[in-house]
């Protein structure tokens, strides 16, 4: 089994200091941080591109999980491995070719994440998982931190965890959207082993990212 890990979201963060929050992410044991991208486009909102990544990427040593929720998402690929992206993570919807998509990815020598929707199926994915690193499961629709987990997410956990223990695919499943100390439990028994959280690291506990870290792992 893989290791539980937490990659807490700066999307809740205090934008005004991200160097110093980012800081506190790493001294308080996140395994990455989780970078959400939006373009006001292909979600309604927007946050932040290349030139803050890599603005931040000298201020910390964790891998940068960044998840695009951009359209078309294949031209700005480049911009965001250059800018210190660990991980790419990107919708099917914003690409009119996974295939090329997710070879371009690789050819950056990045790992490659692929969004699922709470209402885009898994089939969306089936002819690539082999040439995948990580399936992003959303458990809310993106666009606006704070929002409550929907539960019925937790049986399209179930399913492709079962597929990937059938197979021995060796993909990650990560989870982010309204995650919290009251369903942590629920998302890693069906089957995530990266939990993404903004809001419960960074408010609960009067603000002890310590804390909640290690709660969000160990309920």
């Amino acid at each position: 089994m893989k290791k539980i890990q937490i990659s807490p979201s700066i999307l809740s963060a205090d934008f005004s200091q991200l160097a110093y929050e980012i800081k506190r992410l790493e001294e308080g044991g996140a395994d990455m941080i989780h970078v959400d991208v939006m373009d006001g486009h292909f979600v309604p909102n927007l946050t932040i591109g290349p030139p803050v990544i890599k603005a931040l990427r000298k201020h910390c040593s964790l891998k940068f999980d960044v998840h695009l929720m951009i359209s078309p998402v294949h031209k700005y690929i480049k911009d965001f491995s250059d800018a210190g992206a660990d991980i790419i993570t990107f919708h099917p919807e914003a690409t009119e070719n996974m295939k090329e998509t997710i070879s371009l990815i690789k050819s950056l020598d990045k790992k490659v994440g692929v969004s699922l929707n709470p209402d885009t199926e898994i089939k969306t994915i089936s002819d690539y998982y082999d040439n995948i690193d990580l399936v992003l499961i959303m458990s809310v629709f993106p666009g606006f931190g704070g929002q409550k987990f929907i539960p019925e997410v937790l049986d399209k956990i179930k399913s492709l965890k079962e597929i990937k223990d059938k197979n021995n695919y060796n993909f990650d499943i990560e989870v982010d959207g309204g995650v919290n100390f009251s369903n942590s439990k629920d998302i890693l028994n069906a089957g995530a082993n990266i939990l993404v959280s903004g809001t419960t690291i960074f408010k609960e506990n009067r603000g002890d990212i310590k804390k909640n870290i290690e709660t969000l792992r160990l309920v």
